[in-house]
């Protein structure tokens, strides 16, 4: 019988990229596994299989130089390439050990070898369930098991996990190794960075010589705990039951601050631990994530971005037509000129159009204008207006003066101490206080959303106006959130409020980066005299984008659609809640609606919500971006998941202890720093 130990290992591990190559006393990690594990004495050949593509070349080579054989195969199946593997190299039996365990032991791999001839069983192993310390797992199997699984086996986790079928099928004989003493929380693995510490120092410590078994690093864990703390808190086999998303979005955080380039997308700001994180593709209001996995999207679209549903063929196409032609140039698109045109068209009372990619972006440089135009510096606003210094000035001197405007717990580091009390707060409604601002002096722009989460009581609106008029105060209205989602334009055109400036974004590009600042001429012309200008604001996708969403948008009469599919979906929120006991409010334009359980565990009945709901396939929350792609039928069955966790939540308001529910950590509030 020809023993084979297939040794998998790749580059590009989701979690730990390159840690098979990383070099401990100038040797890489696949060396000292492989110079270990040929002294055992039960294996005839060694032969390592790795995925066949670019990245995996150098670690082919490597692997002959040390004078074992490679096998180049699937990368995503590894059952196949485990399978065809074998073939090539005669193999009767099989003995899996995985690339990222390098103090795998030559004593523990005989034994389990043993084990397997001795019971004639199709597959033995000593990790069902483990009692070694994670890092000498070690499997051997039939050939015949082997054949059958990879003839067998359809789901993708059972290609991707070798002897997962085997194990689950019911349909092979197993056997296992116990040790006496149970070793499994040692973590002798390299899964994560930190586990190559632990590694490190053990290779070290004996170096040059990797003859030591695994009783003597037990022995040397007495000597020198602390050696071994740097990866106490990973859970073993995790890479098992973690998504690509939560493994990609680990790798994330260590190269990228926060994780991501959007606080409002952040894993944690959903279901710490459990959000799948990235996505592979999105049509209508379904994402796929990187597992291949559907969700109905009944959260935020993009954040507030796809009103038409994600890849609208019509704005999609216009996008590829324009990439066709050349996205960026030394002249102009013509695009930004018929899209300045159709937004003044939209709104009579404008007379010009800056174009920028995003919403921070387009804030900033309407509070530009204002200052330019007004000649005074300090801005009175209301609402969220984006990361940019003139807003987070706010928080100088006060870190509480943003809380109420969306995001709490903003921190102005970073913004030049010289900016206090450039930006002063008023609340929504209270006109009162606003008055006091105006009337304290020094005050250029009035900045405030139309409206968010409640609506503007009766002549609010036009009182904010008027005191901006009687002041030569420029007054802008932020519609990045609310344009297009009530009205065909801004909000402020269904409360008949005619600002001097008007910023867009979120919808006008349904998905695509376009954003926009419309005004007055007698205010625009102001950016004559101060200096606003960017490459990419004259890239050619955005501006072709927005002119057919808009195109669509007109035909379709999707502001209608989506503020009925909201206002609908709210009134289901409060009948659910009132027949299950609840007290519910709610707040938002109907069209990016949200509802609070009135109770001190919101937040925990939010998680809640998050994890049940991902369970039975949606991406929600407790609030709802309405997109024209949310039919009947995808509400019908969103309010059948949605129901018996409602139940639940009743029972947890009876005494029922909702934390026992919870899965993982509770989904984060506001800003929060991430390590």
């Amino acid at each position: 019988m020809t023993v084979v130990a297939i040794v998998q290992a790749r580059m590009e591990s989701s979690r730990f990229p390159g840690k098979v190559l990383h070099e401990v006393g100038g040797r890489p990690l696949i060396a000292i596994l492989l110079e270990r594990l040929q002294r055992a004495a039960s294996v005839d050949a060694i032969v390592v299989a790795t995925p066949a593509t670019p990245a995996n070349r150098e670690l082919g080579a490597r692997t002959k130089a040390v004078g074992h054989r490679v096998y180049r195969g699937s990368e995503d199946d590894v059952l196949d390439r485990y399978y065809r593997a074998a073939v090539k190299v005669g193999a009767d039996t099989v003995v899996r050990i995985t690339g990222d365990c390098p103090l795998v032991d030559p004593e523990v791999v005989d034994a389990v070898v043993a084990r397997f001839f001795d019971s004639g069983a199709d597959y033995a192993s000593n990790t069902i369930p483990p009692t070694f310390p994670d890092g000498l797992d070690t499997e051997v199997f039939t050939f015949n098991a082997l054949e059958r699984s990879w003839r067998e086996a359809t789901d993708p986790v059972h290609r991707e996990h070798v002897t997962l079928y085997m194990k689950e099928s019911g349909a092979f004989s197993l056997e296992n190794v116990r040790h006496e003493i149970d070793w499994s929380a040692e973590r002798w693995t390299v899964d994560q960075p930190e586990d190559l510490e632990v590694i490190r120092r053990v290779i070290e410590h004996f170096a040059p010589d990797t003859d030591f078994s695994w009783r003597c690093i037990l022995d040397l864990r007495v000597r020198h705990p602390d050696w071994f703390t740097f990866n106490d808190h990973l859970a073993r086999d995790e890479g098992l039951h973690m998504s690509q998303g939560q493994k990609l979005w680990r790798r994330a955080k260590a190269v990228i601050p926060g994780g991501n380039m959007l606080l409002s997308k952040r894993a944690e700001m959903f279901l710490p631990d459990q959000w799948p994180a990235y996505y592979n593709r999105a049509a209508g209001c379904t994402v796929w994530d990187l597992d291949e996995r559907p969700f109905v999207d009944m959260s935020l679209m993009g954040i507030g971005t796809n009103t038409l549903g994600y890849a609208h063929p019509e704005v999609d196409e216009a996008a590829q037509r324009a990439i066709s032609l050349g996205n960026m140039s030394t002249l102009n698109c013509p695009e930004e000129v018929r899209l300045a045109e159709r937004l003044v068209e939209l709104h009579p009372w404008s007379d010009m159009v800056r174009l920028a990619r995003t919403g921070g972006e387009a804030n900033a440089i309407a509070i530009r204008i204002g200052r330019a135009a007004s000649g005074r510096d300090k801005v009175a606003f209301c609402g969220y207006h984006g990361w940019h210094d003139w807003y987070l000035s706010a928080n100088l001197g006060d870190s509480a003066n943003l809380a109420g405007h969306l995001l709490p717990g903003l921190d102005p580091l970073g913004v030049p101490s010289a900016l206090r009390g450039t930006a002063i707060p008023f609340s929504y409604n209270n006109f009162d206080q606003l008055k006091k601002i105006v009337e304290a002096g020094d005050v250029g722009v009035i900045k405030m959303e139309v409206s968010r989460n409640i609506e503007p009581e009766p002549g609010f609106l036009k009182e904010v106006r008027a005191l901006a008029s009687r002041h030569k105060i420029v007054l802008v209205f932020d519609e990045c959130s609310s344009g297009f989602r009530q009205s065909f334009g801004g909000l402020h055109k269904a409360y008949g409020v005619e600002p001097d400036l008007a910023v867009f974004g979120k919808t006008l590009g349904n998905g695509y980066a376009i954003t926009a600042v419309i005004g007055t001429r007698a205010v625009m012309d102001s950016v004559q005299d101060t200096f606003i200008s960017s490459t990419f604001w004259t890239e050619r996708i955005g501006p072709s984008a927005a002119l057919a969403t808009l195109a669509v948008m007109k035909r379709e009469r999707s502001w209608e659609v989506i503020t009925e599919i909201g206002r609908r979906v709210g009134h289901r929120w409060s009948e659910l809640a009132t027949r299950h006991g609840l007290t519910l409010t709610l707040s938002g334009l109907p069209a990016m609606l949200s509802f609070a359980i009135r109770s001190e565990r919101m937040r925990e009945y939010r998680t809640l919500i998050t994890q049940e709901m991902l369970k039975a396939g949606y991406l929600a929350t407790n609030t709802l971006y309405a997109c024209t792609q949310h039919s009947d039928s995808v509400v019908d069955r969103y309010f059948d998941a949605l129901d018996p966790i409602f139940s639940t939540i009743k029972e947890c308001e009876d005494g029922l202890d909702v934390t026992t529910l919870l899965e993982g950590p509770l989904c984060h509030v506001g800003f929060r720093r991430l390590n």
